[in-house]
């Protein structure tokens, strides 16, 4: 299914936000780490700061964290394993230009006060690159480990979102269940930009229409694009009817690239495996019903990942550059 969508310009937050979603466009970034680790949760992060410079140098918009505070079996994937903030402000030093995103931070298991701190930090060392996705957390088992009620993380999460942008006024005065700051104190640093993009990801144990109101954009999975028409089209009537500005939306996808261009999709987790074809076709197809950018998984690459990313920004990205 194939729309023609008329959005208007999003909002300037910070640079990584402004570079990586435009209106009607699709752009494109790599999840870290860049590797192949299908037959094991922990990756081994060879040579993970050579590739990350590599993405940026080829024209990637933005490379993506995840927050895994524990490797937990059922799961079966511990991210990049480095804690998402301390590694934030690692890349921060070692590239320029990239987006440096989370997708996602999961809120009810931190301090806000701690999250607005540490990304703020790692905003301005980076100069206004980090895009912050948040999340209500879909493991169950981190909960207990840390003392905290799993059934209690929708409202967590409201909650700790409200603190952390009230963070960024001078001497907010407030209180929630995270605390209640009375005025006389003040965080610092502000971000860049004055602030930072947040991103709901999925539901977050929220109502369609907070999610529309409150985030930045919305982070979703991948869908066949008919699926995924319906439903960008429905966060963007949301985000109409609570009348707020346009606000991207953007969603992962594990690609497996083949040497053969013409082979056809077959299934992998939240992906497919299939020849460059049919990639670039799908992504245009994305681009068509309104993703403004999709966040590609290596993990189940079969194929050399310096020699994939180098394919893709020779065959792909051509295709979503400015």
């Amino acid at each position: 299914m194939s729309t023609t969508i008329d959005t208007p310009q999003f909002q300037p937050i910070n640079r990584g936000y402004n570079s990586t979603f435009r209106p009607n466009r699709l752009s494109l970034g790599l999840v870290v780490p860049l590797e192949t680790y299908a037959s094991s949760p922990v990756p081994t992060l060879t040579r993970h700061v050579e590739r990350v410079r590599l993405a940026e140098e080829l024209g990637f918009s933005a490379v993506w964290l995840r927050d895994v505070p524990f490797n937990v079996p059922s799961f079966g994937d511990a991210g990049q394993t480095f804690d998402p903030f301390t590694y934030l402000g690692f890349l921060a030093a070692r590239t320029e230009r990239v987006a440096l995103g989370v997708a996602s931070i999961v809120l009810p298991l931190r301090h806000p006060a701690h999250v607005a701190k540490a990304a703020a930090s790692a905003d301005v060392l980076s100069e206004g690159r980090i895009i912050l996705g948040v999340a209500s957390g879909d493991r169950p088992e981190e909960y207990p480990a840390l003392a905290l009620p799993f059934a209690e993380r929708g409202a967590r999460f409201r909650a700790s979102f409200d603190y952390i942008e009230r963070m960024w006024d001078a001497s907010p005065a407030f209180e929630n269940i995270y605390g209640c700051p009375d005025g006389d104190l003040d965080m610092l640093p502000k971000p860049a930009g004055g602030k930072l993009p947040l991103l709901i990801t999925g539901a977050s144990q929220q109502d369609p229409d907070w999610i529309a109101r409150h985030g930045a954009g919305w982070i979703t999975y991948p869908r066949p694009a008919s699926v995924q028409a319906k439903i960008i089209a429905d966060w963007r009537a949301r985000v109409e009817a609570v009348g707020g500005a346009a606000k991207p939306a953007m969603q992962s996808l594990y690609v497996d690239l083949t040497d053969d261009p013409e082979m056809p999709p077959q299934p992998i987790h939240l992906g497919f495996r299939s020849g460059v074809l049919h990639l670039r076709a799908y992504l245009k197809e994305l681009e068509s019903i309104g993703v403004n950018h999709v966040a590609l998984n290596l993990r189940f690459n079969h194929a050399d990942i310096e020699t994939t990313i180098h394919r893709l920004a020779a065959e792909v990205l051509p295709d979503f550059s400015a």
